[in-house]
């Protein structure tokens, strides 16, 4: 039984969405941030990477940073152009990108059902990130981003959302990355409540750290607070909850830094024996088990012989998995690709293009291309309780912050 629970939200007047919503503070660094905040003071991005609106030289994690969050997410509550719903609700979320549609459910979701594994989660967090979040939960008293669930389709969900977005949206935009965010909020939300009340448990898609930050922005909160037992606010996480079929996963590639102190053809050698090596002028594998490479300014297809792949297992027929055990550990020397800088992972949205971009400047001396990850090797990875490796998945399109917010009161 998955729990979900309206929520009283803490959203943008309707005229200011467009405005306020921003892409989500881990797909963008400091400097990006910034440019895309310029000259706009309700951008979102001023809450959840509030280091934009600070000196300069300003360590993202130092505590002001924190402070400023708490203290712009008031400005926009005060200022009026955020304001909490009187009552509590779930919404109906829609984004259309590139011709494909994805209808989910917006709600809060308990952290024990997280903890007990109705949430079923597949990759592995890293504490100072999890930190960071958790000292944002805290210092605004608020869940600000939003965590992706997606489900095994269910025909009911489909006939009730389509039933209820026939109504006026509260949100209806286009964002300036092409896709349209529409928002409805739902009228009856207990049916929605009974029905995922049947399901036997759902999937972290995207925002792991989120999901752990928020458990333990949770624990902290029970400290020594007798007010926050199991249905306090602060057990309930914000999400949004979409059926798997609609979900698009795009890879998530790789750069490395050096080739190891070895040359060009050495390195190519050693490719031409893990498989079939050739050049090519496509740089997007076209189907699992091939890998391409970027090296000394040429694109080249290395073909795993699909016999040596074990599909069995869910992990190591990952394609990111046969990278890594391969060609980057045994080839490149990257034992550990979760603390090596040497690698770098670049998702997919940024293209190709930036491969070739990266190792033409120096910047990097090899690039790989990967097929991307699909849903149900997702799915059967966190059925299996196993964790994927790191950075498998790079979900689009993403979700927007600043269209909800849930306040812990």
């Amino acid at each position: 039984m998955v729990r979900v629970q309206p929520f009283a939200a803490v959203r943008p007047l309707p005229n200011l969405a467009a405005r306020v919503a921003s892409v989500p503070y881990d797909v963008v660094n400091t400097a990006e941030a910034r440019q895309l905040a310029a000259d706009n003071p309700y951008s979102f991005l001023r809450v959840v990477r509030a280091e934009i609106d600070l000196p300069p030289d300003t360590d993202p994690f130092d505590a002001s940073v924190y402070a400023q969050a708490a203290e712009t997410f008031e400005r926009l509550r005060a200022e009026g152009s955020l304001v909490r719903e009187q009552e509590p609700s779930l919404y109906l979320y829609r984004l259309v990108w590139e011709g494909r549609t994805q209808l989910g459910l917006v709600g809060c979701f308990h952290v024990d059902d997280y903890a007990n594994n109705l949430i079923k989660k597949h990759e592995n967090t890293r504490p100072d990130k999890e930190e960071d979040r958790t000292r944002h939960m805290l210092a605004l008293g608020a869940h600000t981003g939003t965590v992706l669930l997606t489900y095994r389709d269910h025909p009911d969900f489909d006939n009730m959302a389509r039933r209820d977005i026939n109504a006026r949206p509260l949100f209806h935009f286009d964002a300036p990355d092409g896709v349209t965010h529409t928002v409805w909020p739902v009228e009856q939300p207990q049916a929605y409540c009974d029905l995922f009340a049947s399901v036997e448990c759902v999937y972290v898609a995207d925002g792991h750290h989120r999901v752990a930050s928020a458990a333990r922005a949770a624990a902290e909160q029970s400290r020594g607070a007798p007010d926050s037992g199991g249905d306090a606010e602060c057990n309930w996480f914000l999400a949004a909850l979409f059926p798997a079929s609609a979900l698009t996963i795009l890879p998530y590639n790789r750069t490395v830094a050096d080739l190891a102190g070895k040359t060009p053809d050495q390195v190519l050698d050693e490719l031409g024996g893990a498989g079939s090596l050739t050049r090519t002028d496509q740089p997007r594998p076209q189907r699992p088990g091939v890998l391409v490479v970027y090296l000394d300014g040429q694109w080249r297809e290395l073909a795993l012989d699909p016999a040596s792949i074990d599909h069995n297992d869910p992990i190591g027929s990952l394609d990111a998995a046969l990278l890594q055990e391969r060609v980057l550990s045994p080839m490149l020397g990257i034992g550990d690709p979760r603390s090596d800088r040497r690698l770098e992972f670049v998702g997919g949205i940024r293209g190709t293009g930036e491969l070739e971009r990266r190792v033409d400047s120096g910047e990097a001396a090899i690039a790989f291309s990967l097929y991307p990850t699909s849903i149900e090797q997702l799915l059967d990875v966190a059925d299996a309780g196993l964790i994927m490796p790191p950075k498998s998945t790079w979900f689009e399109p993403k979700l927007r912050s600043g269209l909800f917010a849930h306040t812990f009161k």
